[in-house]
């Protein structure tokens, strides 16, 4: 291995920072306190149910990730959050609608402590949501510093040595990176000045990266990825991870094409329309906040099925992708894929997928696994960004230069790979343990 990896030891409690405590944090914060109290199982999460391979599979060493990577318990962590609006985690969650009154009356006296401090938030942004509870004074500089003091008085009040940060917010509008993005200088008098290229998000993510926080960014905002806050995180040797989260129907497309593409089926068309009735379908509802959001779907097959060395199987390939807000469905999301492939000789088939997800199920256990990793990788003095959490995330941030890598397979081994080498184990290339001997023999 080109580098040895020491890990700071766990030297108290964790504390979670979540910008948006809706239906995704929500059912995350409550999903994690069931779990402590032994009223439910961590389904869903990479870190707490699955095992890591060392060595040949003939060896049969298989830790849970859990323990090999020496993550921080459950236990351990500690809950922190912003919202627009002023209920606390308990009406929060019975307004989200995601985890049954049963289980949330077992939760409420835990859930009640978890109060939201202000946002900050400005509807230029997202422009089908409003709340009283945000931050009014001063310029987006002065805001940015209020969420640092945040930030500091909520380690302070948990009792928390260390912090990472998850945006669990609304889709912002989309936006690109200008010259505001270039320096920490023309950024930090942007903020001075209320720049409108500068979205809350991104204070979001600078206050963070100030603060020596690790960040990661669930939603398809223009957030940490710009060339200023790259910067900054690798200047304060933070890591940072996006971009919106992996869940219902991109996971689906991430899992089949890579499929289709081994077997070598052409695609001629895959069309993709969604209906959703929670915050997060209202919000969509806006054009200019859906455009962000297409942007990070649309990119997926084409990355994975790479037309242009494959063109007689997906040069044309037309792939068209819908978001319809439909209320009376609240979280419980319904995905419809046409796909029209081709195999042998030209000859056409069909498959139809129907998701009937709930997109916050789907999500929490990843903001469970991002906080972990990222709470790991800031102890292993990894900085900057994690391209092996792509795994994630519907837009993976990566580094300029590379290519965004889709492929949920490929993801996954980089993923255990990487934990394996922090760890100091060999990676696996998953060569027969009967033909390896001979290949190094002859090496």
């Amino acid at each position: 291995m080109d580098r040895v990896f020491s890990i700071k030891p766990r030297d108290g409690k964790l504390l979670v920072l979540l910008p948006g405590m809706g239906a995704v944090a929500t059912t995350f914060i409550a999903g994690v306190e069931a779990i402590r109290r032994g009223l439910a199982k961590p389904i869903g999460s990479v870190t707490q149910m699955q095992t890591i391979r060392l060595g040949q599979r003939s060896e049969m060493r298989n830790p849970l990730i859990r323990d090999f990577s020496d993550l921080c318990p459950l236990d351990e962590i500690e809950f922190g959050a912003w919202d627009v609006f002023e209920d606390n985690a308990y009406e929060a969650a019975v307004r989200a609608s995601v985890l049954d009154r049963y289980l949330l009356e077992q939760l409420k006296d835990f859930l009640q402590t978890i109060k939201p401090m202000k946002a900050v938030f400005d509807r230029s942004y997202v422009r089908n949501l409003d709340g009283p509870n945000v931050k009014t004074e001063g310029t987006k500089y002065d805001k940015a510093q209020a969420l640092r003091e945040d930030i500091r008085s909520k380690l302070s009040e948990t009792g928390s040595t260390r912090a990472v940060m998850v945006w669990c917010g609304s889709t912002e509008i989309y936006l690109t990176p200008g010259d505001v993005h270039e320096s920490l200088a023309a950024f930090e008098e942007g903020l001075r000045n209320d720049d409108p290229q500068i979205a809350p998000s991104q204070m979001y993510a600078y206050a963070a990266l100030m603060e020596g926080i690790p960040y990661a960014n669930g939603a398809p905002n223009l957030s940490a990825d710009s060339p200023v806050l790259e910067q900054l995180a690798l200047d304060n040797e933070v890591p940072i991870a996006g971009k919106d989260f992996k869940t219902g129907q991109t996971l689906i497309k991430t899992i089949l094409a890579p499929g289709f593409k081994t077997r070598m089926l052409g695609i001629k068309g895959w069309f993709s329309t969604n209906i959703l009735g929670n915050r997060d379908g209202e919000v969509l509802d806006d054009p200019d906040s859906f455009k962000a959001k297409e942007v990070t779907k649309a990119g997926v097959l084409d990355t994975i099925l790479q037309p242009e060395l494959y063109p007689d199987l997906y040069g044309d390939l037309y792939h068209k992708i819908r978001i319809n807000y439909y209320p009376p469905r609240g979280d419980s999301k319904e995905g419809w894929d046409n796909i029209d492939i081709f195999g042998w000789l030209g000859y056409e088939m069909q498959i139809k997928v129907n998701f009937l997800c709930r997109d916050s199920i789907l999500a929490a256990p990843i903001v469970l696994d991002l906080a972990l990793f990222l709470d790991l990788a800031g102890r292993a003095g990894m900085s900057g960004i994690q391209e092996w959490l792509s795994f994630y995330f519907k837009g993976p941030h990566v580094k300029k230069g590379h290519v965004q890598e889709h492929d949920i397979f490929i993801q996954h081994v980089r993923l255990k790979n990487t934990l394996r080498m922090i760890a100091g184990e060999d990676p696996v290339t998953h060569i027969s343990e009967h033909y390896a001997p001979e290949l190094r023999s002859e090496a």
